[in-house]
């Protein structure tokens, strides 16, 4: 559980590398400050408790997860479940949901399913998060044009005719700052300069909106400081508050209605699907995410140790008025690129912003709303993949091609959870039924054979795995063989394996054989799969079944038992 921790001492002790894991962590660092309040104000609350996530996890989950270089905080993922949490269920609500999803991640992995989390294919991975992106970028429009709506209620399209409604009203300095920030996002990645594009889009848009408040009497654009005020232990002001995270018992918290929301076991029952679905999706995402850093680089995770990681830091982090957090495949990658090794990489990142909100608080909440929402539309674009999904529908089997959309569709207009659900089940589908297309059972020519073969004797060729989906094709195709033939041979050699539903439909045919006094020999079936048979009671029987362990001495065997029934 704790191997993370222990060989990042070790790289620390071992390794020359301790100054790029300092500018890796900074780096991301950097990248992570305006990202995690973004990520917070999208899902409905206050910026500073994306910094307390990114801050208490990007420690806590390095020094205890699976992965040494995976960077841990809010993620753009998590926008599209948790927003409706808040919105149904308050502050309070979000928090309980995060911790209940840690236990179940702490679940996950302890009882080693970290492996199972990663078979997820790929059509329903790029379909569920184009789906996410295009929902982030849509909402984002309110603030990114200034739009006046009051709350954007009821499925996705109404949302969006809410906000063509909308449009009328659409503020014209809010609609530049937003813009020029986009803009900004865009373009420097041209520069190939080494600082991120986020720090200057955000600065640039900032320094622009002062400097027009200034110069144009008037132009006023919202910010982080007017939308956002903080009452904290008799301290009041805007933006974000200048200190430390505070313990809080979540149920202390407000719910939708703004009164605590309590705590009971109907809470937690109520909110246990909601958990759920933040645990799939921060499992899929942490180990996706390690994986990918796996190839970069060159190191391995252990994805169980991970899973425990992630669910220990979710645990944690409702205590401090922390979001659900899981690892950020972005920040990752830019920790590895900028010279990360280690977990430590990750700690100064986290130190980095417990720095930032002591210092820079009353700076950061000049940052205009519009800015962040030009970052989140950025950061949804990227999240897209639409490389990825013009590929597949180009290039991939129409069935991946309709996996893909399915997922995408149903993320769009309903929620993730369906579309991965549905998307799993069409896939599993796909799988059983490309199976069902590799396994054959194909009768040898009786000239084929280099001696030959009386009409008695029947060989068939079986190739692919015989389960549930593959074993009455395969199998029924044997209750038609001619009149005359009294041996038949299964060269089973490339069977690859075999199901309990193989298994009854094997015991079918031997009994209809029986009853047409035909013999069966099973000719090169793996040992392992051939233990499977006797432990199901499928055993040698003279003259009945029999076993052999290559094809010349299957067709003697088939020979000899025909010979004794002349």
């Amino acid at each position: 559980m704790f191997s993370a921790l222990k060989n990042s001492f070790e790289d620390r002790i071992s390794s020359a590398s301790i100054q790029g894991d300092i500018n890796a962590g900074l780096t991301v660092g950097v990248i992570a400050l305006p990202l995690s309040m973004a990520l917070a104000i999208a899902i409905g609350v206050p910026p500073q408790h994306g910094l307390y996530t990114a801050m208490i996890t990007g420690i806590l989950v390095a020094l205890i997860g699976g992965s040494r270089v995976n960077i841990s905080g809010p993620t753009a993922a998590f926008v599209v479940v948790l927003l409706p949490i808040v919105q149904q269920f308050g502050f309070g609500g979000l928090l309980i949901s995060g911790f209940l999803a840690g236990v179940i991640l702490v679940l996950l992995g302890l009882s080693k399913l970290g492996r199972l989390i990663e078979i997820v294919p790929y059509p329903v991975i790029i379909g569920f998060t184009a789906g996410i992106g295009v929902v982030i970028a849509t909402f984002q429009v309110v603030d990114f044009l200034g739009l006046e709506v009051a709350t954007l209620e009821g499925h996705f399209f109404d949302k969006v005719w809410q906000i063509l409604l909308a449009l009328p009203s659409l503020d014209w300095q809010e609609a530049i700052i937003g813009f020029i920030t986009l803009l900004v996002l865009i373009l420097w990645p041209k520069s190939h300069s080494k600082i991120p594009g986020h720090l200057i889009a955000i600065l640039v848009g900032t320094l622009i909106a002062m400097g027009l408040n200034v110069s144009i009497i008037g132009f006023d654009v919202e910010t982080i400081g007017s939308r956002f005020q903080f009452d904290v232990n008799g301290l009041i002001g805007q933006g974000i508050p200048p200190l430390l995270p505070q313990f809080e018992w979540p149920w202390n918290l407000p719910n939708a209605n703004g009164t605590p929301i309590g705590f009971s076991f109907e809470l937690f029952r109520t909110l246990l699907p909601a958990a759920m679905t933040i645990a799939i999706l921060g499992a899929l995402e942490s180990l996706l995410c390690a994986t990918a850093a796996d190839g970069m680089s060159g190191k391995k995770h252990q994805p169980n140790d991970e899973l425990i990681g992630q669910g220990i830091g979710n645990m944690v982090v409702p205590f401090f008025g922390g979001i659900p957090a899981t690892a950020a495949i972005a920040r990752t990658a830019a920790n590895v690129k900028a010279g990360g090794t280690t977990p430590l990489a990750s700690v100064i990142h986290g130190l980095f912003i417990l720095l930032a909100i002591i210092v820079f608080a009353p700076i950061l909440s000049y940052i205009p709303m519009s800015s962040m929402a030009a970052l989140l539309i950025m950061v949804a674009w990227n999240m897209s993949e639409s490389h990825h999904f013009a590929r597949i529908i180009k290039s991939a089997p129409r069935g991946d091609v309709i996996v893909l959309l399915t997922c995408f569709i149903l993320t769009v207009l309903f929620d993730m959870t369906i579309a991965v659900a549905i998307g799993m089940a069409m896939a599993a589908s796909l799988f059983i039924k490309r199976s069902i297309d590799v396994t054959t059972n194909d009768r040898v020519p009786q000239h084929e054979h280099p001696k030959g073969l009386p009409d008695e004797i029947a060989v068939y060729d079986i190739n692919g795995p015989l389960f549930f989906g593959t074993a009455q094709k395969t199998m029924n195709q044997l209750n038609t063989v001619s009149p005359e033939v009294r041996i038949v041979v299964l060269d089973m050699r490339e069977v690859s394996m075999i199901d309990m539903s193989a298994i009854i439909a094997m015991e079918t045919i031997i009994q209809n054989f029986e009853k047409h006094k035909i013999s069966m020999v099973i000719n090169q079936l793996q040992p392992r799969l051939l233990l499977k048979l006797r432990k199901a009671g499928l055993r040698k029987r003279e003259g009945k079944i029999e076993f052999t362990n290559a094809y010349d001495d299957a067709i003697a065997h088939a020979k000899a038992l025909l010979a004794d029934l002349k």
